[in-house]
């Protein structure tokens, strides 16, 4: 049996032409087809901004910033309104972790009840869940602005307390736990009387009352704390003269916020039934209203020296 003679496949010139481009397009197609199978799976979906300029940078961004401010320039203080919404809105405008919810009148009430000056202070020292300041520091919001929030949130649900004091130029702001230097308590005290004059109804009082110790504390100079390894004053009634007149006159001398006035008998008597280390006490670590210390800086020995003072004047 005879074989049949094998023919080249590519006959005709075309046919060679052909198959020199398929032998090219083949290969190249495949690479195409092969490369964005690969890249398609790094791609974004239509409508995605994460490759954007703007979304590259935010992930780029350095983690710590400096914030270089002029010390001399006047600080702008931010409104109650804008301290409640970077800050206290978080827990406030939900009621979250049992904070009372804002315009809740109901949530409000008993915490309006307590006065203003009571909720300016747990503001900056904490209660319960909240964090002192709400998590903040001085450097970001000053005790004023705090202040100016606790204001806001309680007025939005139903009270009428009136602001805080601004603080003088140049010097910090007053709050309860602690009185920036300033002018003499009369001025301040006398401000204050303005503002409990027109107030009207229990918790405009208590506003204003409130009002009267923080201009008047805000008005004193503060007392220095001694040097390091310094020893107490030979003459401590003296010294206790000096911080008596300098910090626990802004609210003793007029009997702000109950507090016992300077020489009267009736009032030191209810405090004196009390031994007088828990006096003493009560004055460096505060009770109620006061602030430890009257938001002085002094030592330990010039405070007690200052109590020593005043209940020998009731006497």
């Amino acid at each position: 049996m005879s074989e049949a003679p094998h023919g080249a496949p590519i006959k005709t010139p075309a046919q060679l032409i052909a198959a020199v481009i398929a032998g090219f397009a083949v290969p190249i197609v495949i690479i195409i087809l092969l490369a964005y199978y690969v890249d398609n799976s790094t791609r974004t979906g239509a409508g995605t901004d994460s490759l954007s300029n703007a979304a590259v940078d935010a992930r780029t961004a350095p983690i710590a910033k400096v914030e270089i401010r002029d010390a001399n320039a006047p600080r702008v203080y931010k409104t109650g309104e804008e301290v409640y919404k970077a800050v206290c809105a978080t827990c406030h405008a939900s009621g979250a972790a049992g904070a009372p919810k804002f315009t809740n009148t109901a949530d409000w009430a008993p915490r309006i009840a307590q006065g203003f000056d009571t909720l300016w202070h747990n503001a900056l020292t904490g209660k319960g869940a909240m964090p002192a300041r709400g998590g903040t520091s001085p450097d970001d919001y000053s005790d004023y602005e705090i202040g100016l929030a606790v204001a806001y949130m309680a007025n939005n649900a139903g009270a009428k307390f009136a602001d805080p004091p601004k603080p003088v130029p140049g010097q910090p702001a007053a709050g309860p736990a602690g009185a920036a230097s300033g002018a003499a308590a009369a001025s301040g005290a006398e401000a204050a009387s303005g503002a409990a004059s027109g107030a009207a109804g229990a918790s405009d009082a208590a506003g204003a009352q409130a009002a009267a110790a923080m201009a008047a504390m805000a008005n004193v100079p503060q007392a220095a704390a001694p040097a390091s390894g310094a020893t107490q004053s030979a003459d401590a009634s003296q010294a206790g003269k000096a911080l008596y007149q300098q910090v626990c006159q802004a609210c003793h001398a007029a009997g702000v916020l109950n507090a016992p006035k300077f020489g009267d008998k009736e009032a030191w008597a209810q405090r004196l039934k009390d031994p007088i280390d828990t006096i003493y006490n009560y004055a460096l670590h505060g009770k109620g209203a006061m602030p430890p210390k009257g938001g002085a800086n002094a030592s330990d020995a010039d405070v007690k020296a200052a109590v020593d003072y005043m209940i020998n004047a009731a006497k």
